[in-house]
């Protein structure tokens, strides 16, 4: 081993470590070095093993997690596993690198700070084989170095690239683009039956543009389109989007859902619709948040149908077309209280967002 002892004593043992042996650290290191040399093999394995239940939060991390990959894979996502190991120009950070000790080479001298940059590589791959149109996804974990504590924070990956789906006689491929990956990143939220979230523009550096979904002052996903630079480093040519979840976040709001039983409601739903004229800065998300401070009990999905940006309006503005579905869970809804519902909608919009309703 080429370990020698510089002093000894009844409980006590000072080695000197050739200093080729990098890992060799602490106790449990030359304890693993005389085990390898005197063989796992020759240890007594005892005739009786004592062992005590675990119990687990439930839901348990596991079957999240197959639920969210069957769920992507069913939706044709390939799921691929990246090496943690990559090169330290990817780190944008590098006060918070983990920096390997030994490393083999340049390429694998650092742990990974983002799951976007492995993932590039294997798009690049796939690209680079004439195989251009990825849907993937990953769970994994990301590394860093915060005030001398080393953190370890799990994730998962969405990215896609190339066509929508595969060339067909009739009809034109088409590429994949924002909403595509917002639909996949919904379909994750909703099925885990996450809800009460904001949305927010990301203004971020790893980001040409996106949005995020945020409790508090805590992110659960971002997504959006990949930034030309990190593509270039990558050398990736074709636009590419992809969703960093917060995955550790993500398990501690699934733990506290609480899943209730309800039958469903025998009673009809309506639907309205209102043409509305507002500020371009206006989002969707903000008129469905004043739809549901509304009437939380009547008013159950609100949808939009038709936008419109162009000359015709007033500079500055755009037309939203809106469908709202009203139901009340214990009576048949009568025309007084859907027109009451619908006038009190109307003076909100008015007067929270500065819509005008288009006639």
């Amino acid at each position: 081993l080429g370990i020698t002892a510089t002093s000894t004593s009844d409980d006590t043992l000072a080695l000197r470590v050739p200093s080729f042996k990098v890992d060799v650290t602490r106790e449990c290191d030359i304890t693993e070095e005389v085990l390898r040399i005197y063989g796992y093999n020759n240890i007594a394995i005892p005739s009786k093993v004592n062992a005590s239940l675990s119990y687990s939060l439930k839901p348990e991390k596991e079957n999240t997690h197959n639920t969210v990959a069957d769920l992507l894979s069913a939706n044709g996502y390939a799921e691929i596993m990246c090496n943690s190991l990559t090169k330290s120009t990817y780190s944008k950070n590098l006060d918070e690198a983990v920096f390997i000790l030994n490393p083999l080479s340049s390429d694998l001298n650092v742990m990974r700070q983002s799951m976007l940059m492995p993932a590039l590589e294997s798009v690049a791959h796939n690209q680079n084989r004439k195989n251009s149109d990825v849907k993937f996804y990953e769970f994994g974990k990301t590394y860093h170095l915060i005030n001398g504590q080393y953190v370890e924070r799990p994730r998962l990956l969405l990215l896609i690239s190339g066509a929508k789906q595969s060339e067909q006689w009739n009809q034109n491929s088409k590429s994949v683009g924002f909403y595509n990956l917002k639909s996949a990143v919904d379909a994750i939220i909703n099925r885990l039956g996450i809800s009460s979230y904001q949305t927010d523009v990301v203004n971020d550096e790893n980001f040409a543009y996106g949005i995020k979904y945020f409790r508090g002052d805590k992110t659960l996903v971002s997504f959006g389109a990949a930034s030309k630079a990190d593509r270039k480093v990558a050398d990736v040519n074709a636009e590419v989007f992809y969703a960093d979840f917060d995955w550790a976040g993500i398990l501690d709001i699934v733990r506290k859902n609480k899943i209730i039983n309800k039958e469903v409601s025998k009673y009809p739903q309506v639907r309205r619709d209102l043409s509305l004229l507002i500020d371009q800065a206006v989002t969707f998300d903000t008129l469905k948040g004043i739809a549901f401070k509304t009437d939380k009990k009547l008013i159950k999905e609100v949808g939009v149908f038709d936008v419109y940006v162009g000359d015709k309006l007033p500079e500055g503005k755009k037309s939203y077309a809106l469908n709202f579905i009203l139901q009340d869970e214990e009576q048949t809804l009568t025309d007084k209280q859907i027109e009451n519902t619908m006038q009190k909608l109307i003076a909100n919009l008015t007067q929270q967002a500065g819509a005008e309703i288009r006639k």
